[in-house]
Formats: C-alpha cells, sequence, structure tokens
C-alpha cells in the first residue's frame, strides 16, 4: 500500500504540464496536512517536477529525459537570472532549445531565432516582438521593460517575457554556468541506471524453509537473495552465510539478515560501492520510499559500472578532474607522477591546497595499485605533512610506495617533490574492491 507522500507525489506527476499547485491545494484535494504536502512538494521539485518561483509560485514543469538535462525550463531561466515575469506567465513550463545573444541587427538575429529559443536582448522592443512572432521566448537585460503590446502577444502566444537587472553578458555566463552543471550532474551514474529490476530479481518470503534457499542457489548460483513480504515490503536479505550449518526446515525469518543496508534509486554507483566496500556485502536492496523492493545491485554490477565511467568522455569537469588533468605519468618509473601546480589548485595564499594534493595522492595511490594489482581501490584513511609550501607554477613530483598488500588492504607511502626537495609526506591506507 502506497504512503500518503508517494500518493501526492503521483497526483503531482498526473498534473497537467503548466499547472499550479499549492500546499493548500494539495492538503484538500488528497486530505492530507499541509505538512505532508508541503514536505512531498519539496521532494518534487528535488525530481524536477515542479518549479517555485518567487512571485508566481510552484508550477508543474517538463520533466526531462536524462539524455536532455543540459536543457533548461523557461521557469528556472527565471530563478538563475532572479528575473520578473511581464509577460507570457503561462509557458513558463515549456522548455528552450537554445538562448541566443541579439547583439546584431535584427535581420541577421533571426536567422539564428525559432520556435523555443531564448533571445537575450536589451531595450530592443522591435526585437522583442519578431522574436516573439517567430515562437522564441525573451530574456531582457538591463532591467529594462518591454512594451503593452508585446506583454499582450506574450500572454495570447504563452512565451515568457522576462526581465532582469543583470546585462547580457553576465546573464550568459549565468546561463552556461547552470548548463555546465547539468552536463557534470548527468554523468553522475546513479543505481537506476544499473539495477536489476524487480521483474528479473529473484525474492525469497519470510516463511519460506532453508531448504528452499538451497534449492534456489543451487539453481541461479548468486550469493544472495531479497526476503519481502506479500506487499513487496522488503524485510531482509538471506546470504550462503547466513544459511551455513542450518536446518533445512527452519524458516528463513529465522536465520535472514533483518534491516539490511539498501540504496534508493538515486543513490549514485560510487556511493553504494563504498557502502558495499566498508560492510563488506555482495548484494545490496533498491528501495522506494516507501521501503518496498525495485530491483537489487551485486558488486560485479558496481565495478563494471565504475570502469565504465572511467572510459567515458567527460563533458562537464569536476574540480577534481581539473586537478586529475594536471597529472602526467614519467615513462622511465611508471609509477611516480608529475604536475605543475595550476591556479586551481592553490590556496587563499598562493600555495598548492590540502584538498587538491589529496586528490592528487589518491589518484597516484589508485593508478600504483592497479598497476601491481588490477582492480578498484578506494582511500579508508590519510595522513598528510607539508613540510614546505609549494608555490603557484611548481612542477611537483609525487613518488607513491606500496608498503604491505593484503587481500583487502593496501598501505601506500608517498614522497612529494619539487626541484629535488621534499616538500610533503603522505601515508593512504585503501580498501580493496574485490570481485
Amino acid at each position: 500500500m502506497a504512503t500518503k507522500h508517494e500518493l501526492i507525489l503521483r497526483y503531482i506527476d498526473g498534473l497537467a504540464v503548466g499547472e499550479k499547485i499549492s500546499v493548500r491545494q494539495v492538503a484538500k484535494a488528497l486530505s492530507v496536512s499541509e505538512g505532508t504536502a508541503y514536505r512531498a512538494i519539496k521532494e518534487a521539485e528535488n525530481q524536477k517536477l515542479v518549479n517555485t518561483i518567487e512571485r508566481v509560485g510552484t508550477i508543474r514543469i517538463e520533466k526531462k529525459k536524462k539524455e536532455n538535462i543540459e536543457r533548461l525550463t523557461f521557469a528556472e531561466v527565471l530563478n538563475i537570472v532572479d528575473g520578473l515575469v511581464i509577460g507570457g506567465r503561462g509557458g513558463l513550463h515549456k522548455t528552450l532549445t537554445k538562448f541566443v545573444i541579439g547583439a546584431m541587427q535584427l535581420d541577421d538575429m533571426m536567422r539564428y531565432i525559432d520556435a523555443g529559443s531564448l533571445l537575450i536582448v536589451g531595450n530592443r522592443l522591435k526585437a522583442h516582438e519578431t522574436a516573439l512572432l517567430a515562437g522564441a521566448a525573451v530574456l531582457v537585460t538591463g532591467g529594462f521593460d518591454a512594451s503593452d503590446e508585446v506583454k499582450k502577444l506574450a500572454d495570447e502566444l504563452e512565451l515568457p517575457v522576462i526581465s532582469t537587472s543583470y546585462d547580457t553578458f553576465t546573464v550568459a555566463t549565468m546561463l552556461n554556468r547552470a548548463i555546465y552543471d547539468q552536463l557534470i550532474e548527468k554523468e553522475i551514474l546513479l543505481v537506476e541506471d544499473i539495477l536489476t529490476p524487480l521483474a528479473d530479481t529473484i525474492t525469497l518470503s519470510a516463511k519460506d524453509q532453508v531448504t528452499h534457499f538451497h534449492e534456489v542457489n543451487d539453481r541461479t548460483s548468486h550469493t544472495g537473495y531479497p526476503v519481502v513480504e506479500k506487499r513487496g515490503k522488503l524485510v531482509g536479505v538471506i546470504t550462503s552465510r547466513d544459511a551455513i550449518g542450518k536446518k533445512d526446515d527452519e524458516l528463513i525469518e529465522k536465520v535472514m539478515t533483518r534491516h539490511p543496508i539498501t540504496v534508493t534509486g538515486k543513490t549514485s554507483v560510487a556511493s553504494a560501492g563504498h557502502s558495499m566496500i566498508w560492510e563488506g556485502i555482495d548484494l545490496l536492496p533498491v528501495v522506494s520510499d516507501a521501503g518496498l523492493l525495485a530491483g537489487i545491485i551485486s558488486r560485479q554490477d558496481v565495478l563494471k559500472a565504475l570502469q565504465m565511467t572511467q572510459r567515458q568522455p567527460q563533458q562537464g569537469e569536476t574540480i577534481d578532474d581539473i586537478v586529475k588533468n594536471q597529472m602526467k605519468t614519467i615513462p622511465e618509473q611508471p609509477h611516480t607522477v608529475e604536475f605543475t601546480v595550476i591556479p586551481q589548485m592553490t590556496n587563499q595564499f598562493g600555495s598548492l591546497s590540502y584538498g587538491a594534493l589529496t586528490t592528487l595522492l589518491t589518484e597516484a595511490g589508485n593508478r600504483a595499485i592497479k598497476m601491481r594489482k588490477r582492480g578498484e581501490s578506494v582511500p579508508e584513511n590519510m595522513s598528510l605533512y607539508f613540510i614546505k609550501n609549494v608555490e603557484l607554477g611548481s612542477v611537483v613530483v609525487v613518488i607513491p610506495k606500496i608498503l604491505h598488500m593484503s587481500r583487502r588492504f593496501v598501505k601506500v607511502d608517498f614522497d612529494i617533490l619539487t626541484e629535488g626537495d621534499l616538500v610533503a609526506k603522505a601515508m593512504i591506507m585503501y580498501q580493496l574492491f574485490e570481485r
């Protein structure tokens, strides 16, 4: 049975795109408290089902597919540029396909404008009208207004005209930043991208006997299985370790692991992988907000996904990507790496920052471990000592040395040098992520 929270999310999902909603309206329609309605609307906002706009309210927007996540709705543009809707409020839910900066003659400008575009322009009144007639929305920069005729036309066509106090260059930079951030977000692999769905998941009942577990285990050779109630609620997990030595007629509910570690579809694969390593488990159930089983992921699924993403081209760079791109391997010493300290890697004093060096060291250690023993590893703890400041522009050499490697742990010692002088020392303990 679905919770009130899930019922509200389904209700919001079923609303027509562009429809306005409020806490009071949802509470009244579904006979729930306003607090419950408020929390569900906030969750709907996180899921990009709705967008809340100052002086406008909350509206249902188009849910963008993951491959189109770098597109923005006009409602999102309004929030990004801290704008004011001066016409065409009914089209805020629509998605823009591109934006055009109106810094040219009107005839030349119109060659680039088509339906779904956003024209970014100052107080060029003729351009406002022409863009709307071509099916494009208008973002008026510099705090300028539009004519009453343009506002009326915008309302008729349901194409937003937004005014912002920022100049054209600043607005273009802000929108580029938002699209860039979404490109990075798109590249983060989520559990929902790799899970084995419920339809393909073998589940057991708490009232099944251990002998049934052995029969299923012999047939499938899987390491474990989720245990669910009739309604699909997850109640536990049973693995070979739980069943070993138990009587065949013993009930699974007596031997299973209760309250297992779980993830949701929106958990990142990296986070799920870390949980598997730290807890020493091979199977993670994937559940909904109501605790209903949605599928499973295995250690093999996570490993395969992590290896695949490392081979994919990056469209949006994070700080880690920028730092790692500076690393170069020294051919004669394959374990050793060097890098040049660039401005993004410095602290407020112009020296190499602790965070940048931490990223570089963990990556250098990962590479050394892969050369010795192929597989993924996760840093667990680190000791880092700066001996001297490392200035902007310095060429730094990192020499990792594996001190000890067991089946699950690796200790790596690091020397960090500049022009042959020792400038820092570090020790990192890694956990190995084996199949």
